[in-house]
């Protein structure tokens, strides 16, 4: 099966929740384990937040993309902010970065992101925005055990 959808909204943080449930009800058919949804509803929810509160800073005005295309069990989402940009993308995938630590921001996003991607890449350029694409495949749907009488 091979599907797409591209999503945008204005970048306040009740956004993230629809990012959220529209992307978890886009592979619904792959009939994913609550373990799946869970990981894939994390990454979704750290990009999302990370373009509303560092891209726009909360700035109506922004608009967060997000594109998603399913081919097979793999999904692959980008979500883009036309914002600040990261200026040194290696320094903030680092465990404990943070640029808002008055925010008490724990700076775990990027390296949580990481954990539960299949693939993970961040492009940013300062003052022209960033752009976070994951890929992640959902297990084989288990074949169900009939017994016939």
């Amino acid at each position: 099966m091979e599907n797409e959808m591209t999503l945008q909204f204005s970048a306040i943080s009740e956004n993230e929740a629809l990012a959220r449930m529209t992307l978890t009800f886009f592979i619904a058919a792959l009939d994913p384990t609550l373990e799946e949804i869970s990981e894939y509803k994390t990454i979704i929810s750290e990009a999302a937040t990370n373009a509303i509160i560092h891209g726009y800073a909360e700035d109506p005005a922004g608009v967060v993309e997000i594109r998603a295309k399913l081919d097979g069990r793999e999904v692959t989402v980008s979500i883009t902010d036309h914002g600040g940009g990261i200026a040194d993308v290696n320094e903030a995938m680092q465990p404990m970065f943070t640029t808002k630590p008055e925010a008490e921001r724990s700076g775990m996003g990027f390296t949580i992101m990481e954990s539960f991607a299949d693939h993970l890449e961040v492009q940013s350029r300062p003052g022209s925005g960033t752009t976070v694409t994951f890929k992640k495949t959902f297990s084989p749907v288990p074949e169900v055990c009939r017994t016939t009488g």
